[in-house]
């Protein structure tokens, strides 16, 4: 049996026409511990998180989550937020070793995506696809990694009290942000860091300036997916801009899930997209 396995930070939890597993991350709290499932209301969670005063973390799954999710599978492609900035990648390499050992017939292979969010989507649905082109486990995999030096993301962030809160930037940085109504236009970079590209004023200068981004990048007019976290109007008014400005764009709308809500936190969107080399 052949399977997908993403992580939770893909925000996808189910993939028509292939076997498919979400293995979940969490957003803990010293109230309470966020289970990203699938099941769970992200945006009520980005809006309580906004006003909560406490310790907030992420926890990575572990080892047995992973196997858990591999169980039963014999040609496994599993997907992972960027390792830079989550153990889930080691942890899944890890449980690829030990399902390996106990099943030799099967074979795993583990991809960090370098990134999070709908760059995943865009990874979990190009191997689906050579899937069903007949492709064999080899070849899936070097074309995966030749693919994923060709697909990004940006995004463009209103809050950054929870990146903050994590030791990803100052929270002087945060507070100045918020005040002048700074949004925080960026990338994951190569090595699978989130780097900031510029600031800029207000809604409309953002989206205008994640338009000239995906220029400047190489898009043309390939796959876009475009998630939100309780910023639907946002979003469509980016695709519509998007498709525009690029004729024969391939534009979609999704919902972060829990991890992706929580850095992107509320009114935030995530741009997954693939160049023209794709």
């Amino acid at each position: 049996m052949k399977r997908i396995v993403v992580d939770s930070s893909a925000s996808l939890y189910k993939l028509d026409g292939i076997d498919f597993a979400s293995v979940p991350l969490k957003i803990v709290t010293d109230e309470r511990e966020y289970l990203d499932d699938g099941t769970l209301d992200a945006v009520e969670m980005a809006t309580t998180l906004r006003t909560y005063k406490g310790k907030t973390s992420t926890s990575c799954p572990n080892i047995g989550d992973w196997l858990e999710a591999y169980e039963g599978a014999d040609e496994i492609y599993a997907i992972t937020i960027t390792g830079t900035l989550s153990g889930s990648c080691n942890a899944a390499q890890l449980a690829a070793e030990e399902y390996q050992a106990e099943h030799p017939e099967a074979r795993v292979f583990v991809l960090d995506s370098l990134s999070a969010g709908p760059e995943l989507v865009l990874l979990a649905e190009h191997i689906r696809a050579l899937i069903k082109e007949g492709r064999d486990f080899d070849d899936v995999c070097e074309e995966m990694l030749r693919y994923r030096h060709h697909t990004h993301l940006l995004f463009s962030l209103e809050s950054l009290a929870n990146l903050a809160r994590n030791g990803r930037i100052k929270p002087t940085v945060a507070a100045v942000a918020r005040m002048l109504n700074i949004r925080v236009i960026g990338k994951a970079s190569d090595v699978g860091e989130l780097d900031v590209l510029c600031k800029t004023r207000g809604e409309h200068g953002a989206l205008e300036r994640i338009v000239l981004e995906l220029k400047g990048h190489g898009y043309t007019n390939g796959k876009v997916i475009i998630a939100h976290c309780g910023n639907p109007a946002a979003a469509e008014r980016l695709m519509h801009m998007v498709r525009a400005v690029f004729e024969g764009a391939q534009v979609r709308v999704t919902e972060c899930g829990g991890l992706c809500s929580y850095y992107a936190e509320l009114g935030g969107l995530m741009v997954g997209f693939e160049d023209a080399d794709a």
